[in-house]
C-alpha cells in the first residue's frame, strides 16, 4: 500500500496541502508522523479526499461531510446510504427552488425587454411610457382601453385553463377595481408570462407583480365594464 508525503498527496488528489492540512485540523483527513515528524498519507486518504470532493460537488457542507465520514468509517455501507438520501434530497430541492426562482428572474427581466422593444424611439423626456411593466406607478392607461379580447374564442379557453393551472390554490383578497391572487414565489415565471401576453390582447387589464419573500401577490384590476372578464379569468382559481 503507497505512502505519500503531503506534497505528494496534493500532487495525486489535485488538493492543495493547504487544504489537506485544514481537512486534518478539523478531523477530516488523517495522517501518521514520520520519525523526522513529516506527515505521511496512506493510499484509503486519496478515496477519502475523492469522497469529500464528491460530497462539496453536491453541495454538502464540510459538517455535514464529516459526520458522512464518520458512518463511513465505522459503519455499513447501508448506514451510509440512509445518511446521504435525505441530505441529497435536501440539496435537491434546494437547487430546484433556487432554479425556479431563476427562471421567474429571466421571465421578469424578458417581459421588461420586451416593453422596452415595443416602444418607439422618442427624443423628448422619459414620461410614464418609459416605465418597466408590472411596476407600482398607477399609469391608468387601462382605465381608458377598449374592453375588448383580441383572441379567438378557442384561444380564450386554452388561456383561461392557463390561468387557472398557474393559480391553482391562491389566496384570493377583493382590492378596488379587481382583486389580489396571492401564491409561491415559485410561480413567478409561469405568471410573468400569462400577464405579459395578457395586456398584449386585453390591455384593459392592469396586471402588478409583488415578490414578498415566499409570496407572490399578483393584483389585477379592470374598469367597471371589465368586471365579468376578469371575474371568469381570476374569481375561479382562488382556493
Amino acid at each position: 500500500m503507497g505512502t505519500y508525503r503531503i506534497s505528494q498527496l496534493a500532487e495525486r488528489t489535485g488538493v492543495p496541502a493547504t487544504t489537506l492540512r485544514y481537512y486534518e485540523s478539523t478531523g477530516l483527513l488523517r495522517a501518521e508522523r514520520s520519525p523526522a515528524g513529516y506527515r505521511i498519507y496512506r493510499e484509503p486518504a486519496v478515496e477519502r479526499l475523492e469522497f469529500i470532493a464528491t460530497a462539496k460537488r453536491l453541495g454538502l457542507p464540510l459538517d455535514e461531510i464529516g459526520e458522512l465520514l464518520r458512518v463511513r468509517d465505522t459503519g455499513a455501507c447501508v448506514e451510509v446510504k440512509t445518511e446521504l438520501q435525505p441530505r441529497l434530497r435536501a440539496r435537491l430541492a434546494d437547487a430546484e427552488r433556487r432554479r425556479e426562482e431563476v427562471a421567474g428572474f429571466i421571465a421578469a427581466l424578458r417581459a421588461a425587454l420586451a416593453h422596452l422593444d415595443a416602444l418607439p424611439d422618442r427624443s423628448g423626456r422619459c414620461d410614464p411610457d418609459c416605465e418597466f411593466p408590472f411596476d407600482t406607478a398607477d399609469r391608468g392607461r387601462w382605465r381608458d382601453a377598449p374592453v375588448a379580447c383580441a383572441l379567438p374564442a378557442d384561444d380564450i379557453r386554452a388561456r383561461t385553463e392557463q390561468w387557472h393551472s398557474a393559480l391553482t390554490g391562491a389566496t384570493r383578497t377583493p382590492i378596488p377595481d379587481g382583486l389580489q391572487l396571492t401564491v409561491p414565489i415559485q410561480r413567478l415565471a409561469a405568471v410573468a408570462e400569462l400577464a405579459a401576453a395578457e395586456q398584449a390582447c386585453c390591455p384593459f387589464l392592469d396586471f402588478r407583480l409583488h415578490l414578498d419573500g415566499p409570496h407572490l401577490h399578483v393584483q389585477v384590476r379592470s374598469p367597471a365594464d371589465g368586471q365579468a372578464i376578469l371575474a371568469e379569468l381570476f374569481d375561479a382559481a382562488a382556493g
